[in-house]
């Protein structure tokens, strides 16, 4: 898995414009809401959690395209699937190296979104922390919607339809929690379901995307 990580990596470094889209998708959508809504605090507040984790979920969508195509395109997919590495793995670490490239941007830079939409200490600390935990989970179902997805016609739209009714959990815990926290109540329920879905994820989305691979690949 070591090695798969290191390859992908070295292979993103050379194309950083697409790996620096997502974030600057992400950064420039939230910046615009202020701007859009206007200056009044409480208004700003009050759609902060959402307008992240929106904005999150789609710039993770950007980048789930180029997860397995490249790979599938040049033979090297059908190469790494001979190896004797179980194709479960192959899933982990390309999720992985999506969430590093993709997803661990994003919870650096939202606490610096999160000031833009003037939310209090505690409110920044829970986006931070739910970001943490629901971004690896729309690495890891991503890499599902793209493996079942592989080598089909219009993939990218077939993608955001069938992974997105997916992610909705996660959107709406991760927002939940920080509206609990911002209204003084406890967020301990919403962590715990998108813990409950990080878990669920790392058992299991990595096996159905090997078996959702060996089916593009026969």
């Amino acid at each position: 898995m070591g090695f798969l990580v290191r390859r992908d990596l070295r292979l993103a470094m050379r194309r950083r414009s697409e790996v620096l889209l997502p974030l600057v998708f992400f950064t420039v959508a939230t910046s615009l809401f202020p701007l859009g809504v206007g200056p009044e605090p409480q208004t700003l507040r009050t759609i902060a959690p959402g307008v992240v984790w929106v904005c999150a979920l789609l710039a993770s969508l950007l980048s789930l395209g180029g997860l397995y195509g490249s790979d599938f395109a040049d033979g090297s997919l059908e190469q790494m699937a001979l190896s004797r590495h179980p194709l479960a793995s192959l899933a982990l670490s390309k999720a992985f190296v999506h969430w590093l490239l993709n997803g661990l941007p994003l919870v650096l830079v939202a606490p610096l979104i999160g000031l833009l939409f003037d939310i209090d200490r505690d409110a920044l600390q829970m986006l931070t922390l739910t970001l943490l935990l629901g971004t690896p989970v729309l690495s890891l179902l991503g890499g599902l919607g793209a493996a079942l997805t592989l080598g089909l016609r219009s993939a990218e739209m077939l993608l955001v339809l069938l992974i997105l009714p997916l992610l909705i959990p996660v959107l709406i815990f991760g927002a939940g929690a920080v509206v609990a926290v911002a209204s003084g109540l406890s967020a301990s329920g919403h962590l715990s379901l998108l813990g409950a879905l990080l878990l669920l994820s790392l058992l299991g989305a990595p096996f159905a995307t090997a078996a959702a691979l060996k089916i593009a690949l026969d």
